[in-house]
């Protein structure tokens, strides 16, 4: 009694694989197929401000990420890994509330599947029509292609209500490599290269 046929569940990609949502009755690690990560999405409420908005990611369907980054071209044993979180169905609503406010930068909620490794490590499709929260190329945060270099050292000054820019990259990046031996990715391996670089020529020590 009481519960729903359809439950609602979220993939989490940035943030959320860090910071879960609240009400979590079951985390699922999985990855998608068809899209890309970058961190292409200004941040203007969370790790950055209106004046000098942050940078966070975002999932870009990979046709469309192809036509416009010559630069920053998305190798193809890269893998977008991250977690489907099953929500309480008690608090199904207070949840999706909580997610469109954090959420409301620029970002979409749309529906993908998720696919995941059986025993056998053979591919299957773990969950359907999961949704997640896409900061589409359409929306006013959304940055694009921008080089690495450049895109590193803003996310090494970026600072906003929610902490400093670089603490979101390195708890990112440490997150997805718990997730999986096979969670490659070279761009948020890269950026992470760049912004220690730029805390070791500064001096800083590493969080």
């Amino acid at each position: 009694m009481g519960s729903q046929a359809v439950p609602f569940v979220v993939f989490g990609y940035g943030s959320l694989i860090f910071k879960p949502p609240p009400h979590v009755v079951q985390q699922l690690p999985g990855y998608l197929k068809g899209y890309v990560r970058r961190f292409a999405q200004a941040s203007h409420d969370h790790r950055g401000t209106p004046e000098k908005p942050g940078r966070v990611v975002t999932l870009v369907h990979k046709e469309e990420w192809d036509k416009f980054s010559g630069s920053d071209a998305f190798p193809n044993d890269d893998i977008v890994w991250g977690i489907a979180y099953t929500i309480d169905p008690v608090y199904e609503a207070e949840v999706r509330d909580y997610l469109d406010y954090r959420e409301k930068d620029g970002y979409t909620m749309e529906t993908l599947d998720i696919y995941g490794l059986d025993t056998a490590g053979a591919e299957t499709t773990l969950i359907r029509n999961a949704y997640c929260y896409v900061g589409r190329n359409d929306n006013p945060s959304f940055i694009g292609s921008e080089p690495i270099d450049a895109l590193g050292r803003k996310i090494w000054e970026s600072v906003g209500p929610s902490g400093p820019n670089k603490e979101y990259l390195y708890k990112l990046v440490k997150a997805v490599r718990k997730l999986s031996p096979d969670s490659h990715d070279s761009h948020l391996y890269a950026l992470e290269e760049i912004v220690l670089r730029l805390d070791s020529e500064n001096g800083m020590i590493t969080a």
